[in-house]
C-alpha cells in the first residue's frame, strides 16, 4: 500500500489581503510515485494549492491557515521553507524567475553549492542531472541564449539535483511551442518513471498533458475540490464542461455529435480512443454543420518588405521576410521557440531597427519612425506581463497610457472601466497587482493597451495562462474590436486559438517565412508542422479515423460550431 506524501485535511487558507478564503475545507491525498494533474478556472485556487505544497504559503504569501497539511508525513506549518524545498522542487511557469547562475552549469549547481558539496561530487551530479534533461551539451551556454524549452529543462535540472521527493510544475506548457510542449511532457513522464518521484502538474492545457499517462486529475473550482478521479472517468462526465474547462478537442467533437462518452472508450488518450462507436453520428453531424464564410480582402495596412535583422553580426535572426496584412484582418504568427516571431513584433513596433528592408503602414514608409510615433497607431502586449507593469494598482496601470496622453479624467474613467469589464477585471480594479495570478496580470497588460484603441494590435501569447472562460472573453472582445476595423496580429503557441480566430497563419522557422495560408491548412500539413514545431490538431486525426473524406473541412466546421456554443457564455 502506497503512503500519502501530500495530505490536506479540512484545510482552508485566506490571504491576508482578502476577506474570503481562497481554499475552503479541502481534503486531498497524493501518494508516493503518483502523477497528478490539477485543473480549474483562473482564480479557482489551484495555484494556491501549489503554493501551499512548496511552502510559499505561508512564508511568502501571508494569511491564515486552518486544518492540516502534511508533506512526507510532517506537518507543513511546523517546517521552515528550506526544509520543504529539500522535499518539494518547483518548476515555475516563467523559468527566468528562478535562474541564479550565469551559465547552465552554474545554475544547475546552485543548490549543491549552498549545501557545500565537494567540487568533484558537484561536477558529477551536475553532469548526471544534465544528461537526464538532455542539456549536457549546453553546460557552458549562457541562460539568455536558450530557447523557452531549454530554459525549462535547466529549471527542472536545478531542482532535481536535490533529489527531491516531489516535483511541482506550475503551468509548464504556458510559454512553449506545441512540439516543445510535447517534449516537456515526455521528459516529465520519463523522469517520473525513472526516479519514482511524485509529480504534481498545474496546467490549463489538459489535452497536451494527457499526451502521456496521468494517474488522477483533480478539478478545483471556487476554492473547493469538485472532482478527483482517473482521466477516463473524468472525461466521461460533464464536470469540465460545466466549469468551462477545455476538454480535449476530439472528446468535445464527439459530444457535439451526440455520442455518449464512456470510460470504456478510453477518451483520455487519443491513440486508444474508441472512435468506431461514434463514426455514424460524427458523419451525420459533419453534414449538418455549416462551412465558415471567407472574409473579403481590403487594403493593406502593414507591409514588411524583404526585412532582415541580426542581434549579432554574421548571424541573422530574421532573413528576408516579406508579407502584408490587410486592414481589419486577424492573423496569427506561429513557429517554434526562438524562430524569430517576437523579434518580428519588435521590428514592427520600432524596438529594434532592421538591417535591411522596409516597413510600411497604410502605404507610408515607417522604417525610421520613432517608437513614440509608431505607438500612436500600433499597440503591443508583451508575452511576460512583468515586463510591462509599472503601477501598484490595476486601475492606475490600465489608465496610465491615457493619463500620459492628457485625456480628461471623465473620459479616462469611462474607457478604463469599460475595458476592465470586458477583460474580467472590473471587480479587482482597486486591487494591488502583486495580489494577482500570472493569468490575471496578463489580462491587465492586455487591458492597458486595448484602452488606447490602436489601429493595429500585436499580442504576444495573449491567452497564455488563461482558463477557457477568460480565453473566450478576451478573444471575443478582440473579435468585436476586429469587427470595428482594428487589425489584430497574434504571436501564439496555442493551436486552437490559431484555428479558431485567425483565418490566416504566417509560419516562421529559423528566421524565415515558410508558409502563409489558412490556419487549418497549416495544422494539417506534416512538413510545415515538422519544420515549425507545431502539432497536428487532434480533430484532424479524429476525422480521418471516423472515415470522413474531407478531414480539413471537418476541422473548420468544428471550430465555427464550438465558437458559437461558447459565445452563449458571454
Amino acid at each position: 500500500m502506497k503512503k500519502p506524501v501530500i495530505e490536506f485535511t479540512n484545510y482552508s487558507f485566506t490571504y491576508r489581503s482578502q476577506a474570503e478564503p481562497t481554499l475552503q475545507d479541502i481534503t486531498l491525498k497524493i501518494y508516493e510515485g503518483e502523477k497528478v494533474l490539477i485543473v480549474g478556472p483562473s482564480g479557482s485556487g489551484k495555484s494556491t494549492i501549489g503554493n501551499c505544497i512548496n511552502g510559499l504559503v505561508p512564508f511568502s504569501y501571508k494569511g491564515s491557515i486552518q486544518g492540516s497539511l502534511t508533506i512526507m508525513g510532517k506537518e507543513a506549518k511546523d517546517l521552515d521553507i528550506f526544509t520543504i524545498s529539500k522535499m518539494v522542487g518547483t518548476v515555475l511557469q516563467d523559468p527566468d524567475g528562478q535562474f541564479i547562475g550565469l551559465s547552465v552549469g552554474e545554475d544547475i549547481a546552485f543548490a549543491l553549492e549552498n549545501d557545500c558539496l565537494p567540487q568533484e561530487r558537484m561536477f558529477e551530479t551536475v553532469e548526471e542531472v544534465s544528461k537526464m534533461v538532455e542539456m549536457e551539451e549546453n553546460l557552458q551556454s549562457s541562460l539568455h541564449q536558450l530557447s523557452g524549452g531549454q530554459k525549462q529543462r535547466v529549471s527542472l535540472a536545478g531542482v532535481m539535483v536535490d533529489k527531491v521527493d516531489i516535483l511541482l510544475f506550475d503551468e509548464p506548457l504556458a510559454n512553449l511551442d506545441p512540439a516543445t510542449g510535447q517534449h516537456a511532457i515526455d521528459l516529465i513522464d520519463r523522469i517520473q518513471k525513472e526516479t519514482n518521484t511524485t509529480v504534481v502538474i498545474i496546467e490549463h492545457r489538459l489535452e497536451d498533458v494527457l499526451y502521456r499517462h496521468v494517474d488522477r486529475i483533480i478539478v478545483v473550482d471556487e476554492g473547493e475540490i469538485v472532482g478527483d478521479m482517473k482521466p477516463d472517468e473524468l472525461l466521461s462526465k460533464p464536470i469540465l464542461a460545466e466549469r468551462h474547462i477545455r476538454e480535449p478537442l476530439y472528446v468535445k467533437a464527439v459530444k457535439y455529435a451526440g455520442c455518449d462518452v464512456t470510460e470504456n472508450m478510453n477518451p483520455a488518450y487519443l491513440p486508444l480512443f474508441d472512435v468506431d462507436a461514434c463514426k455514424v453520428r460524427l458523419k451525420e453531424w459533419f453534414e449538418k454543420v455549416e462551412t465558415p464564410n471567407k472574409k473579403e480582402k481590403t487594403q493593406p495596412i502593414l507591409e514588411l518588405d524583404h526585412l532582415s535583422f541580426s542581434y549579432h553580426q554574421g548571424r541573422e535572426t530574421i532573413r528576408n521576410v516579406s508579407f502584408s496584412i490587410d486592414k481589419g484582418e486577424m492573423v496569427s504568427i506561429v513557429g517554434k521557440n526562438g524562430a524569430g516571431k517576437s523579434t518580428l513584433s519588435k521590428l514592427i513596433c520600432g524596438f529594434e531597427k532592421p538591417s535591411s528592408g522596409k516597413i510600411r503602414f497604410s502605404g507610408q514608409d515607417i522604417t525610421f519612425d520613432t517608437i513614440k510615433e509608431r505607438s500612436l497607431r500600433i499597440g503591443m502586449v508583451m508575452q511576460n506581463p512583468n515586463h510591462m507593469i509599472s503601477k501598484h494598482l490595476i486601475y492606475d496601470e490600465v489608465a496610465l497610457g491615457l493619463v500620459i496622453r492628457g485625456l480628461p479624467e471623465d473620459e479616462i474613467r469611462q474607457r478604463v472601466e469599460k475595458t476592465l469589464k470586458v477583460c474580467g477585471l472590473y471587480p479587482f480594479r482597486n486591487w494591488p497587482i502583486s495580489a494577482l495570478s500570472f493569468g490575471q496580470k496578463k489580462r491587465v497588460t492586455i487591458a492597458s493597451i486595448l484602452v488606447l484603441e490602436p489601429e493595429v494590435l500585436i499580442l504576444d501569447e495573449p491567452t497564455a495562462g488563461q482558463d477557457l472562460r477568460h480565453y473566450t472573453e478576451i478573444m471575443e472582445f478582440l473579435v468585436e474590436l476586429n469587427k470595428q476595423g482594428m487589425t489584430i496580429i497574434m504571436i501564439t503557441h496555442d493551436m486552437h486559438l490559431m484555428l479558431e480566430y485567425t483565418p490566416r497563419a504566417i509560419v516562421i522557422a529559423n528566421g524565415e517565412k515558410i508558409a502563409d495560408q489558412s490556419a487549418a491548412s497549416v495544422l494539417t500539413d506534416s512538413e510545415i508542422i515538422k519544420q515549425a514545431n507545431l502539432k497536428e490538431t487532434s480533430l484532424f486525426e479524429l476525422a480521418k479515423r471516423a472515415g470522413i473524406e474531407e478531414p480539413l473541412e471537418f476541422v473548420e466546421r468544428f471550430i465555427v460550431f464550438d465558437k458559437e456554443v461558447r459565445q452563449t457564455w458571454q
